[in-house]
């Protein structure tokens, strides 16, 4: 081991007794309402219906909303082993700040210093059992929670969001230069709200334009472009996202494969 990893992997966590995680995939945007909790709900029902054993750690600890994609209201609670995740319907094990209140819409009043550790305890005290992969929802920008789970989570790899607006391509530009320089490879570009499809034709149409430039610029591939689609919403708000089959997710699952 080189100098250098030797320096990374101090920071790195050592896991609960009772995990096995093969790949831990970070799932980031340069700003919020981007729709990267349904990206990050997305990729593990693709991989969980692809016969994998997926787990999503929600580490938007004052924005929680994969609990709501999934239509989760049962609360986590701890046995020997450690923290018991919760499970989909499919069998994916979530983890959220919003699985530990009583009342979903309580706000999370936290400075940094608890967040981050929550998110660590998050890691090290759920019993999660053998994963195949973990997605981490991250809050949006380069602060200090993506800074800890770059540092302290061995990542296999990092996916962005965006959507197909310049001044957002800009933001993405921050996420794309910290993965690199934190040097964890990114999987690919999200592009979500990428076109809508007319009722009358049938033909896509590009509302805002796309991100294939700032792509070719990192010598990355945009992996998904999904639709402006109300059925995905409907879906997300009746906790139904499971039920919903993309197409536009295949090259995402050979990406994650590849890993």
């Amino acid at each position: 081991m080189s100098a250098k990893e030797q320096f990374k992997s101090q920071f790195l966590l050592k896991a609960n007794d009772h995990t096995h995680i093969k790949k831990i995939i970070a799932v980031v945007s340069g700003k919020g309402g981007v729709g990267k909790s349904l990206v990050t709900s997305l990729a593990a029902i693709t991989m969980q219906k692809a016969g994998y054993k997926c787990a999503i750690l929600d580490a938007d600890i004052t924005g929680p909303s994969i609990p709501q994609i999934f239509g989760l209201d049962s609360k986590m609670y701890a046995t020997d082993e450690g923290i018991i995740p919760q499970e989909t319907y499919l069998g994916i094990k979530v983890v959220s700040a919003n699985l530990m209140l009583e009342d979903p819409t309580e706000p999370i009043i936290w400075r940094s210093p608890m967040i981050t550790s929550i998110i660590k305890q998050f890691y090290t005290e759920v019993a999660w059992g053998d994963v195949d992969y973990m997605f981490v929802d991250l809050p949006p920008g380069t602060g200090d929670v993506p800074l800890t789970v770059f540092q302290s989570l061995p990542l296999s790899g990092v996916i962005i969001v965006t959507t197909p607006q310049e001044l957002v391509s800009m933001i993405v530009e921050k996420s794309l230069r910290m993965a690199e320089t934190m040097e964890i490879p990114v999987v690919g570009i999200v592009e979500n709200m990428s076109y809508v499809i007319c009722d009358n034709c049938g033909n896509r149409v590009s509302l805002f334009g796309d991100t294939s430039k700032i792509a070719e610029e990192h010598d990355l591939e945009v992996i998904a472009r999904l639709p402006l689609n109300p059925e995905i919403a409907k879906a997300c708000d009746n906790g139904a996202l499971e039920e919903m089959e993309l197409e536009e997710l295949e090259i995402l699952k050979a990406r994650i494969e590849q890993l």
